[in-house]
């Protein structure tokens, strides 16, 4: 027989049964995979027959749109062997007809942003000495030891401008603008603390074999230095 306060239970157990959530399946943690990033060209490999060895670039540090490749020639009415240097856009470009454009992904330094024109291919060098300038040397005076006085630095691994350089200079006069190697790829497509246009010594040696001696090199003006990202 059902009492008064059996029925009164039951009837509040059914309420808060009827409230409560069902009960949910048991959760299972899915092994969530990042995507991989797709393998560097071969070209982006270790180099071993240079001076000094260039280690191979590792995958998944160097975004796609900054491999070397070729691409539309934005800049169709240049010769061939133009070089065309957009500092904000992070890249360079080789005109090789009136069609195609070979492009690099650059990191820009200080001194990449400093100076903007047209200039001449005067020279390039095999494992250049670096040569500090005066006006990186006000600003750190460390660097005073490699000076231009005082030899440079030595080439090699620790010398930031890298496998190759290339000298610009304008109505015979040196620009103090330099292409040269020696970036790191994730600074690739950014703005570093100092330097000119600095490419990955894979990437420079590739456009040193391809550069034309006194061909015309185009430096466009850097309208908002900072949107290649944050400067350190």
């Amino acid at each position: 027989m059902l009492t008064r306060r059996a029925f009164t239970a039951s009837a509040v157990a059914f309420g808060l049964s009827a409230c409560a959530k069902p009960p949910s399946a048991p959760t299972t943690r899915a092994a969530t995979k990042l995507p991989k990033a797709p393998p560097l060209p071969p070209f982006y490999g270790a180099i071993t027959d240079e001076p000094y060895p260039i280690p191979a670039i590792v995958d998944g540090t160097l975004p796609p749109k900054h491999w070397r490749q070729t691409v539309p020639n934005p800049w169709p009415k240049e010769p061939s062997g133009t070089i065309i240097v957009d500092p904000d856009a992070g890249n360079l470009h080789v005109v090789q007809d009136r069609d195609i454009a070979l492009r690099y992904g650059v990191s820009v330094g200080a001194e990449g942003f400093a100076w903007a024109g047209v200039a001449r291919l005067q020279f390039c060098r095999d494992w250049p000495r670096w040569k500090v300038p005066a006006a990186m040397i006000a600003r750190q005076p460390e660097l005073a030891r490699f000076s231009v006085a005082n030899g440079g630095m030595d080439p090699g691994p620790d010398n930031p401008m890298g496998a190759r350089a290339l000298y610009l200079f304008q109505d015979g006069v040196d620009t103090l603008y330099r292409i040269h190697g020696g970036a790191e790829a994730r600074d690739i497509g950014r703005a570093v603390s100092s330097g000119c246009i600095r490419l990955l010594d894979q990437d420079v040696i590739d456009l040193h074999d391809r550069a034309i001696h006194g061909s015309k090199v185009i430096v466009l003006t850097s309208l908002a230095p900072q949107g290649l990202g944050t400067v350190f």
